[in-house]
């Protein structure tokens, strides 16, 4: 079965969060189950400068505004057609952004050109190659259902995978007109979204079927509150939802063998933790002593629920918790946080920014992981948490409710705990789970049994892969029929 993937990040070359993660490690899950993946994406800087040999599949004379070309390429173990067109994808900072932080203006132009891509090679664009399904994720590349809708690929069966409802890809009414497609398309059952273009809105409308990262996120979106104003369209397409939980790459987070770590372990082997747990107090100038750390590994933002912590980080250390915290996002965030720490010397640390070998350092020194999202479609840190006997704390919603069992005193008592939940999600009921936690660390009965169990926990993408095999060939039956 030949699977064409459409995507903005793909790990290892580009990640700005989990969705680089997903889309790297799917196409290896999937290659041993009989499904052959191949991902488009944009030639950023540094995904160009990954390989040498440029010989291109595909030539556009004009493509959005200027020349570009498809190459396709092995890289990382990765069959990959990098979409080639310097005036779009050549620039410096981020994929989304400038060094400071700006949206680049012409984002709509740039990803209307990748999913327009991905539409033409869905039509059979590249000789010798003609994908089964075409599977895009999230706003920049939902718009590749539409082109196949609206062109030569229409027959071709498609999904989208929703990796976060909060971001949709708005933009005036006034792009349509550039972006290639017929006038049939701006309406209400096509791109048309409150009087503009929606990008995520038109995947969804055209795509053959829809799923989240999670199974409670899948329900969730049906309801206003978490819909983001899509909730109508979702429920219509409630039939053709489903929610398929992510997986994480366990060769690359692994206690045994993480080159990242100062001391490496297994579940047999948890004493040996404490090398990291004192290289992480090091790092955080933190004070040495028997109290639980609890990390943050996170962007600094709404969502993400870290005003929620940052309103009741003095209850936690009350509550006799160390924390440690790394990200960045909102300044104001930031410097809260940054206020806490020097209030409380030696009992929180903050690096701001992004580390990745520290953060598997935090995961494997650190006690606990605490993740109080307002909303999250699966969640990968508490994944990371689970394999590393770091203990998740989180909010009852979305992935993190179906990811981790709580260690309530029945759940404790059967040997099934693998974390603790808390809701509803406001600052009471996090120092409430943070001094249940510091209760179940301090005796080592309990707290070793609950690492153990979540380190027994199937993370991996095998079953989720197995889900995402099954939706493939429901939809080329349905292709078929």
């Amino acid at each position: 079965m030949q699977v064409l993937s459409v995507t903005p990040e793909i790990f290892p070359l580009i990640k700005t969060g989990g969705l680089a993660d997903v889309t790297g490690a799917l196409p290896i899950a999937l290659a041993g189950k009989g499904v052959a993946m191949r991902t488009l994406i944009p030639g950023y800087p540094q995904v160009m400068a990954a390989f040498k040999k440029k010989k291109a599949v595909y030539q556009y004379p004009l493509l959005q505004g200027g020349k570009a070309s498809i190459h396709a390429v092995q890289i990382a173990g990765l069959d990959l057609f990098v979409l080639d067109a310097p005036h779009l994808f050549d620039r410096p900072g981020g994929p989304y952004g400038n060094a400071t932080g700006a949206d680049w203006p012409d984002n709509w132009r740039r990803f209307a050109a990748l999913s327009q891509v991905g539409g033409d090679i869905a039509g059979g664009a590249i000789s010798g190659y003609q994908p089964d399904i075409v599977h895009a994720h999230d706003w920049q590349s939902a718009m590749a259902l539409a082109y196949m809708r609206y062109g030569k690929a229409v027959g071709v069966p498609s999904l989208i995978t929703v990796h976060n409802l909060a971001f949709q890809g708005q933009f005036g009414a006034g792009i349509f007109g550039e972006l290639g497609l017929p006038g049939v398309a701006m309406a209400l059952d096509g791109v048309e979204y409150y009087g503009g273009v929606g990008y995520l809105k038109a995947g969804l409308q055209a795509a053959w079927a829809i799923t989240t990262v999670s199974p409670t996120y899948a329900q969730e979106i049906r309801s206003p509150e978490f819909g983001m104003g899509l909730d109508g369209l979702i429920n219509m397409r409630a039939i053709d939802l489903h929610g398929i939980v992510n997986g994480i790459d366990v060769d690359i987070w692994n206690p045994e063998t993480d080159k990242h770590l100062v001391a490496n372990y297994s579940a047999e082997t948890l004493a040996a933790r404490a090398k990291n747990r004192k290289a992480v107090e090091d790092r955080f100038n933190l004070e040495s002593d028997d109290s639980p750390i609890v990390c943050v590994v996170s962007r600094l933002t709404w969502q993400k629920g870290m005003d929620i912590l940052a309103a009741v980080v003095d209850g936690i250390v009350t509550a006799g918790a160390r924390l440690a915290i790394l990200g960045s996002g909102d300044a104001g965030l930031e410097g809260a946080l940054l206020a806490a720490a020097a209030r409380h010397r030696g009992r929180i640390g903050v690096v701001v920014g992004y580390d990745e070998a520290l953060s598997h350092i935090m995961q494997g020194g650190c006690d606990a992981i605490v993740i109080p999202s307002r909303f999250e479609p699966c969640g990968l840190t508490q994944l990371y948490g689970l394999r590393y006997g770091c203990v998740p704390v989180v909010a009852r919603t979305g992935g993190l409710a179906d990811t981790i069992i709580d260690a309530n005193e029945a759940a404790i008592s059967a040997g099934v705990a693998t974390g603790f939940q808390f809701a509803p999600n406001n600052g009471g009921a996090l120092v409430h789970a943070v001094h249940r936690l510091v209760s179940a660390h301090a005796n080592p009965a309990v707290w070793s049994s609950i690492q153990r169990q979540g380190m027994k926990a199937d993370v991996s993408w095998d079953r989720s892969a197995e889900k995402y095999v099954e939706l493939y060939r429901l939809l080329l039956s349905k292709r078929v029929a």
